[in-house]
């Protein structure tokens, strides 16, 4: 059981692939992307994260990377201010949290996994058949191959899960709202700054962190259920329009932006529920399996403390990936709910549903400078996301040769 393939080259497969590698697998990871794929969002990584990103060497150069955000301010119709909040309390940050983009975690993940590690890009699995002698695997592109393992590390609508499990829809469960981000032109010339215009039912943002040229818009709407092809991004882009039609501040501008932008990302803020993560030679670590939604805060921090756990679970297990599968399990089970409970607390946060609730949130931001008692409330906003970041233990694994 030393050959593996892993499906996906973001945030999960690539520390898996770095901790396989560093106990002695063979790890192969295909990606659907032409490339490494830079740029995207800023995420947070927190409590057990931090210390698996410890373990790799890599905590400094992630400190050292860090987006440095300073203050978010609300604005109404007019751009008129608000409130202000501090940045690391509006991202519930504390302590040694820390926020980076996810294409600069992505590339020092990669660089970090060396060249111990084949990568095969611009393709994907399109079948799977599972024999005595590992799984067979076939791609869009490239010629048929067997492995000892597959990990499907391929986010929230897993081709992998999808192949070894079933339909997506027994398993991604929408949460009634959706979210959209985008590079645009920092037109506002923001620096480590976010400005959010919070509206009935829909939030619009633009935020620059510390080194960026550019900034990044960001939508968060209520909605049930849209019907659209994840590859038409031209219809994704219109459900985007007709949701934000007739918002003020700068919400048309940045909706003119959208047309040119070169990373339109706009899907349902969902999660992933299983009963199992792994069926027979095949696994699912990260958002593929359990994934917490960007509501949560801590998808990366899933990642990250998922694919930790599953390679040390394999190196431990000499072989029997099926005792393995069942360790990584039991170890991450909690680790996973905790952390999606989350999502549905924040989201009510994040989309207030009336004017009533917005200028309530508003009075709230404007006093709390002056409250007695101030930082125990700041405690009880960043208590449960502390809790659910620890909520594991991270430990190391004893391979055959270590025993």
């Amino acid at each position: 059981m030393r050959n593996i393939l892993i499906s996906g080259g973001s945030v999960a497969g690539l520390t898996l692939a770095f901790w396989l590698r560093e106990h002695g697998f063979a790890v192969t990871v295909v990606e659907r992307s032409p490339a490494l794929r830079d740029g995207g969002y800023k995420i947070d990584i927190r409590g057990a994260a931090l210390d698996v990103v410890g373990r790799m060497g890599l905590l400094d150069e992630v400190r050292r990377r860090g987006t440095d955000m300073r203050i978010a301010r609300f604005v109404d119709a007019r751009g008129r201010q608000l409130g202000t909040m501090d940045a690391r309390l509006f991202g519930g940050r504390e302590g040694d949290d820390v926020e980076i983009m996810r294409g600069d975690l992505a590339g020092l993940l990669y660089a970090a996994a060396g060249s111990g590690v084949e990568y095969v890009f611009d393709d994907s699995i399109t079948s799977l058949n599972e024999t005595p002698k590992g799984v067979r695997v076939t791609f869009a592109s490239g010629p048929p191959r067997t492995f000892d393992l597959v990990v499907g590390a391929d986010g929230l609508h897993s081709n992998v899960r999808a192949l070894a499990f079933g339909e997506e829809s027994r398993f991604v469960h929408d949460l009634g709202h959706h979210i959209s981000i985008f590079t645009v032109p920092n037109h506002l010339h923001l620096d480590r700054t976010e400005m959010m215009h919070p509206a009935p039912g829909r939030s619009a943002g633009m935020y620059s962190t510390g080194d960026a040229d550019d900034a990044k818009a960001m939508f968060l709407f209520s909605s049930p259920p849209l019907a659209y092809d994840r590859r038409d991004v031209a219809r994704q882009k219109k459900l985007l329009a007709d949701a934000f039609s007739g918002q003020g501040w700068e919400v048309p501008r940045l909706l003119d932006a959208m047309e040119d932008a070169p990373d339109f990302y706009l899907d349902s803020i969902s999660q992933v529920r299983m009963d199992r993560w792994s069926s027979g030679r095949v696994a699912l670590v990260g958002d593929a399996a359990y994934a917490a939604s960007p509501a949560s805060g801590q998808g990366t921090s899933l990642a990250l403390v998922g694919a930790y756990v599953l390679a040390g679970c394999l190196a431990e297990a000499a072989g029997d990936h099926a005792a393995a599968f069942a360790a990584y399990e039991r170890e991450m089970r909690h680790f996973a709910e905790e952390n999606q409970k989350l999502a549905a607390n924040n989201l009510k946060g994040m989309v207030l549903k009336s004017a009533t609730q917005i200028k309530f949130q508003m009075l709230m931001l404007r006093l709390m400078p002056h409250l007695p008692g101030r930082n125990r409330m700041i405690e009880r906003i960043t208590e449960p996301i502390r809790r659910a970041a620890t909520a594991i233990t991270i430990r190391d694994y004893r391979t055959p040769a270590s025993r």
